[in-house]
């Protein structure tokens, strides 16, 4: 292990011998960092094995493009350094509230607007340190994309809602922001239009950043040097009119979206992230629905049947998650083609064969 401070070994010492005493006993550990996601997933009922104490930045060199955290560090005081050496986290993660940390942010492996055009959270993870469930201290890749080679566990590690280990550090590539950055907003009231629109732009050299339609009206934002820019906006008002948005207006608009605050997600009608194809035909439910990432992501709004959902999603060659609590009890994720859920029970026999790291949360079994 590494050389660390005293105050951060000493909350290292306490997280391990926590899981040591919970292997020992076969008593489940709940992960959590700042509590902002315990939503996302299946609920875990066991002792919570608090992160929050082992934080810090590690290291941070702009010129390297690399930044390495403990996974208690608020997502916060990350980009704020970030935005200090005028860099970003590329696939703009979403908080869901206060005290968010990189940890849980990794761990659940969200993505924001950016994503489509940039890549997701487990494209910029080049290297992870865990605490198995006995208390090894495991490392994977590095902090260079040259280190990731064969089986690589540290974007593994990624979405994997803590059931394979406490990630305990994470490096993660970064990028500088960019230059310029316009948002533009048109009517279009057909969501098959919109998606029609969204993948005729991804085949033509326009420096996008985000795609949004929600109900009758498509929002896109570019992003890039500021020559291009300008001349897309140019382009894209020619083209189609609408109007470009104040930057606080944008930032607003941008910032609902990712953090679940816009007026779409506020009701208690149950919520579905459907990941299609972005070619994918309208998926029609009783309801309302936001289109994401240019047309891949599909938010819906509907007390259709869980079933039917699923279905229409497995139609296209998709998936759906389901948002929260199903009022039916439904599970959170499909279910797991019989080969694939094998791979993932030996994986989790291999990382934590005592069953102790957020059981259930992904789930049942593991």
């Amino acid at each position: 292990m590494d050389a660390m401070d005293p105050g951060a070994a000493q909350a290292l010492g306490a997280l391990r011998e926590q899981i040591l005493d919970a292997a020992s006993q076969r008593r489940v550990l709940r992960l959590r960092g700042g509590d902002t996601k315990s939503f996302w997933g299946e609920p875990v009922d066991g002792e919570v094995l608090d992160t929050r104490a082992y934080a810090g930045i590690v290291s941070y060199e702009p010129t390297e493009l690399v930044i390495t955290a403990r996974a208690g560090t608020p997502l916060v005081e990350i980009e704020d350094a970030l935005e200090r050496a005028g860099q970003m986290l590329a696939f703009e993660p979403p908080h869901f509230g206060e005290g968010a940390t990189i940890g849980g942010t990794i761990a659940c492996g969200v993505s924001g607007p950016r994503r489509a055009s940039a890549g997701s959270a487990r494209d910029f993870v080049l290297g992870a340190k865990m605490l198995d469930a006995g208390g090894d201290w495991l490392q994977f890749g590095g902090q260079v994309m040259k280190n990731v080679a064969g089986y690589d566990v540290s974007r593994l590690l990624c979405g994997s809602l803590g059931v394979l280990g406490l990630i305990a550090e994470v490096s993660l590539k970064v990028l500088p922001k960019p230059a310029a950055e316009t948002s533009v907003r048109i009517a279009v009231g057909d969501p098959d239009e919109a998606v029609r629109l969204f993948n005729a732009w991804g085949g033509r050299p326009l420096p996008i950043s985000a795609t949004c339609w929600r109900g009758e009206e498509l929002c896109v934002r570019f992003s890039g040097a500021r020559a291009a820019v300008e001349d897309a906006v140019r382009r894209f008002d020619a083209e189609h009119g609408g109007r470009a948005l104040a930057p606080d207006e944008a930032a607003s608009f941008w910032s609902g979206v990712r953090e679940h605050t816009d007026v779409f997600f506020d009701d208690d009608t149950p919520l579905w992230r459907l990941s299609v194809p972005s070619v994918a035909p309208r998926i029609d439910f009783p309801g309302r629905q936001l289109i994401e990432w240019g047309g891949a992501l599909r938010w819906i709004k509907t007390s259709a049947p869980a079933a039917s959902v699923r279905a229409a999603a497995a139609n296209v060659g998709g998936s759906a998650m389901y948002i929260g609590r199903h009022p039916g009890g439904e599970p959170v994720f499909d279910p797991l083609p019989p080969i694939v859920a094998q791979i993932h029970r030996r994986l989790k026999q291999r990382f934590d064969p005592a069953g102790i790291f957020n059981a259930g949360r992904m789930y049942p079994g593991f």
